[in-house]
């Protein structure tokens, strides 16, 4: 396993304007390369996640991602506070003056990892979860021919407007707390940040979890304390400025917005050569399985399997789930 090592890249030109003087993309790897360079498997990082999540949910001795067969790529979203955020790069692009960066961005910048630094032509497979499953998407739509086979994990190609109204409410809540400051806070806006992850406590999950009790599993009594003992903590955890930056990146999703494509989301999901197996969850709030339904209906080689989980969105998280996404994910790998 190598330590986290940074990718860094001068004034890059960002899709919706504007320039990072130098952008960073913190990643690390795990397994052995081999000799054929044809074993290499992408993991993006998801929200709030990063590339120890990404080890800690979907690899492992055994799993599909075994890094005994596998050369393992764990790349960090630009937001993530890993790689360059608004809690980390200098002025005079810090905090909310940090600029608006896409999937677009995100894969670029992984592109040029993958090909310039590890020598890599083609990757096995790409696979990550929400916004690393939305990060899937542009792999295999923005780099058609580097991409064997691809499954996104309870995403989608282009963010839904049902979603980017639970969006907006995260992104005016955390900014309606006096401490915000407009993102020149002094010291966290705690209340906002426990609002916040109020919110994300009835999207993340589904009604049947709530109502079976299934928070019972973080040893939570009931849904007052699943909230005040799981979610609040795990967002104050995380820097505002952050968390925004990565809403608006999650936002403007489209595969289709591109010069390639030119909105056409059709002709986006057909020029995917990829295998792509689409992986939504039936209680899914976010990403809702009608969505990837269409979607894999206009990509020549494309499937959809739909898993069933009371967990919703969070599913690949509760590890009694993990062989039904293995055994998907073995598949893809042939």
């Amino acid at each position: 396993m190598s330590e986290l090592q940074y990718l860094e890249v001068p004034d890059l030109m960002l899709q919706k304007g504007g320039i990072l003087p130098k952008a960073r993309l913190a990643w690390r790897s795990i397994g052995e390369l081999n000799a054929a360079r044809d074993n290499a498997v992408l993991v993006p990082s998801w929200y709030t996640g990063n590339d120890d999540t990404s080890e800690m949910f979907f690899t492992g001795e055994q799993r599909a991602l075994d890094p005994s067969k596998y050369f393992i790529i764990l790349t960090n979203l630009l937001g993530n506070g890993r790689s360059s955020s608004p809690s980390n790069t200098p002025a005079p692009q810090e905090r909310s003056r940090f600029p608006t960066v896409t999937y677009h961005d995100n894969v670029a910048l992984q592109h040029k990892l993958v090909t310039e630094v590890l020598g890599i032509e083609r990757l096995r497979l790409v696979t990550g979860w929400s916004m690393g499953a939305a990060q899937t998407y542009q792999w295999a739509a923005q780099y058609p021919d580097a991409v064997e086979a691809a499954v996104p994990i309870a995403g989608s190609a282009r963010c839904a407007s049902y979603n980017a109204v639970f969006l907006y409410s995260l992104r005016r809540t955390l900014m309606l707390d006096p401490v915000f400051e407009q993102g020149f806070y002094s010291r966290p806006p705690i209340e906002g940040l426990k609002a916040f992850a109020t919110i994300y406590a009835g999207w993340g999950v589904s009604e049947p979890f709530f109502r079976e009790k299934a928070y019972s599993a973080f040893g939570a009594d009931d849904h007052a304390d699943f909230v005040a003992n799981f979610w609040e903590p795990f967002f104050l955890q995380h820097d505002a400025n952050d968390l925004l930056a990565m809403l608006r990146t999650w936002e403007l999703g489209d595969i289709s917005d591109s010069t390639a494509y030119e909105g056409d989301l059709e002709a986006a999901l057909a020029g995917i050569k990829a295998r792509l197996i689409t992986v939504p969850v039936d209680n899914d709030r976010y990403f809702p399985p009608v969505d990837e339904e269409y979607a894999t209906s206009k990509i020549p080689n494309g499937e959809c399997r739909t898993v069933n989980s009371i967990w919703g969105h969070m599913a690949p998280m509760n590890l009694d789930n993990a062989e039904v996404f293995d055994n998907i994910l073995r598949e893809a790998l042939g």
